[in-house]
């Protein structure tokens, strides 16, 4: 009588012992409910992620980095500046609008100073000489300002 575990049915093929299989070979049981032998392969550890390699810094961001305080600190001395130049600029600023007011009078008072300065004592005489041809002729003159 053959062996109770190598054979199930006398109908089946006879069937190896596990001891019998070898490496990487193994009992698999198909969709389809039939089990077969079958190479399988071990299980695999994922491979570990390798740490990426530290970067150098670009020199576009090294720039940056020290441009930033810089344009800090000028801005600082620049308002500190106008705190301390502030009375100045006031005054210069009246001063401007006093130049401004003095320009403006200037070209108001000017012209009519020439224009009193120029007026002749007595009133002006034109004098007026219209020659013409005929009843339809052309008529030319001259006007003479006295």
């Amino acid at each position: 009588m053959p062996h109770p575990i190598a054979y199930t049915h006398l109908w089946d093929r006879p069937r190896m012992l596990p001891e019998e299989l070898p490496p990487g070979v193994q009992v698999v049981t198909l969709p389809g409910g039939m089990r077969t032998l079958a190479y399988t392969q071990p299980p695999t550890a994922p491979a570990p992620q390798p740490v990426p390699a530290a970067q150098p810094i670009p020199a576009w961001a090294k720039t940056t980095a020290l441009l930033a305080p810089t344009v800090g600190g000028g801005i600082a001395a620049a308002s500190v500046g106008l705190s301390y130049a502030a009375p100045g600029l006031i005054a210069m600023s009246h001063a401007l609008w006093s130049a401004v007011a003095l320009i403006a009078a200037g070209v108001i008072a000017v012209p009519l100073v020439l224009r009193a300065a120029r007026r002749p004592s007595g009133p002006a005489q034109i004098t007026q000489n219209i020659t013409a041809n005929g009843l339809f002729g052309r008529a030319t003159g001259t006007i003479n300002h006295r």
